[in-house]
Parts: C-alpha cells; sequence; structure tokens
C-alpha cells in the first residue's frame, strides 16, 4: 500500500511485470509438466484472489471503477458491439480446441485475465498517469496494453496472428478506456474481456481457413472485429464526459 500511495505508476508497472513474467513462466511450466493451462491457471487464480483483497483493504473499488455503470445500458446500445465482437468469431467455424480439463482450466485462466488485465492497465496505471494528464493516460494505457501482447511471439506464436492481435489490442484499448471514461466502471470492459478470450477455446475457424490460408483467416477475422469496434468506438467517444470518482 505504500508504494502504491507513493507511485500509482510504478506500482502499476510492478503488477504489469510480475503479470506478464508469471505467466509466461507458467505457460513453459505447464507445457514442461505435459498439463496446459494448469500452471497459468493456478497462477492467474492466485494473483486475481491477491489483488481483489489489496483492493477491498484498501478501499480502492470505486477509484479503480469496480463499480455500477453509471450510464444505462440503452446509452451503451446494451453492450450488443462488445458482444458481437467477442463472439462473432465462433460463426466462422465451432469446436473444441482442447480436450475437457484443458478447456475447463482456460476458460478459468481467461476470466482471471479479464479481471487482471482490465484493472492493471484500465485501473492502476490508467488512473495513475491520469492525475497528471487525462489524454496522456489514454494513449499510454491503451498501447502498453497492446504491447504486452507482443510478449506471445517469445511464446512461440504465429507472427501473423500475433500481429493481428497487437493490432486489434491496439483499438480494444482505446474502446475499453473510453467506455470507462463515459461509465466511470471498468465492469463491462472486464465481461466483455473476459468473454471474448474464453470463447476462443471453442472457435476453430474452420469455416475460413478451409478456404483461405490461416494468415488470410486471420486477417478476415481481424478486419471484421476492427469495422465493429471501431463504429462502436464512434458512439462511445460521443457520449457525455463524465469525472471518475476521487480516491479516498
Amino acid at each position: 500500500m505504500k508504494l502504491f500511495r507513493k507511485n500509482e505508476v510504478t506500482f502499476a508497472v510492478m503488477l504489469i511485470v510480475i503479470y506478464v513474467v508469471g505467466m509466461s513462466v507458467m505457460m513453459n511450466l505447464s507445457e514442461d509438466t505435459g498439463v496446459k493451462e494448469c500452471a497459468q491457471m493456478i497462477f492467474a487464480l492466485v494473483m486475481t484472489a491477491g489483488l481483489s483483497v489489496f483492493i477491498k483493504r484498501s478501499s480502492l473499488g470505486d477509484h479503480l471503477g469496480l463499480r455500477k455503470p453509471e450510464v444505462s445500458g440503452g446509452r451503451m446500445l446494451f453492450y450488443i458491439p462488445l458482444l458481437a465482437m467477442a463472439v462473432i468469431q465462433i460463426v466462422f467455424g465451432a469446436g473444441a480446441e482442447y480436450n475437457a480439463l484443458t478447456s475447463v482450466f482456460f476458460v478459468v485462466k481467461m476470466l482471471c485475465v479479464g479481471f487482471l488485465e482490465e484493472v492493471i492497465f484500465r485501473g492502476f496505471l490508467f488512473r495513475g498517469i491520469a492525475r497528471d494528464s487525462l489524454n496522456r493516460a489514454v494513449i499510454i494505457s491503451s498501447l502498453t496494453f497492446a504491447a504486452g501482447h507482443i510478449v506471445n511471439l517469445l511464446n512461440g506464436a504465429h507472427i501473423t496472428e500475433n500481429i493481428c492481435q497487437v493490432i486489434y489490442a491496439v483499438m480494444v484499448g482505446f474502446l475499453l478506456v473510453f467506455i470507462f471514461l463515459r461509465t466511470a466502471s471498468i465492469v463491462p470492459c472486464i465481461v466483455f474481456h473476459a468473454v471474448n478470450n474464453a470463447v476462443t477455446a471453442f472457435c476453430t475457424g474452420s469455416l475460413l481457413k478451409d478456404n483461405f490460408s490461416e494468415g488470410t483467416a486471420d486477417i478476415i477475422m481481424l478486419g471484421i472485429k476492427l469495422a465493429i469496434g471501431a463504429a462502436y468506438l464512434l458512439w462511445v467517444v460521443r457520449l457525455p464526459k463524465r469525472e471518475l470518482p476521487e480516491m479516498q
């Protein structure tokens, strides 16, 4: 708590390092043990529990946006564009990528990842930088969030797929920041992030990949999601600005 009170940005960077390094190490551990996703799931669960306790004991819920949105669902188009971005990949091919147990590990991990990444990037990092400059906070928190996905390259991700992930993460980063700014809540961001990641365990993209190369299929899917996200971003940006609650 002392570090957080002294410098929230430094605290956020510390969390980012712990999260990125921890998840990378646990990915390798899962592969070495032959139990896919298990070590990462355990790490994500432990970090989620620890951060949740810290937030509650420090009364940081409102400060980080862990509260009911101040804007009605209707004004936010009932978040339907977010839902479309999350589940549209199923339309292009559904199926289980893992066995039943590994799928459970993956989904639980991704539910935690949705919470962790939103609280760290849209919560601590954004709010810390916003003390000095709101515009800088929007840009840095969004780009830092996207840059974190580059680590997947070091873990063996396909280069075209990873580039698509980074481009998509940039757009999502800006979209979710503005949702936070317009609703004073990161709860919708957490839900979207968790669902968006979790459903990938059940998306094969077979309808595209049977007719195009894997790289081309990734680019087509990226284009569709970017179009939906960009249109929704334009809608959200035009909503009235709101003052975010100050830390007690």
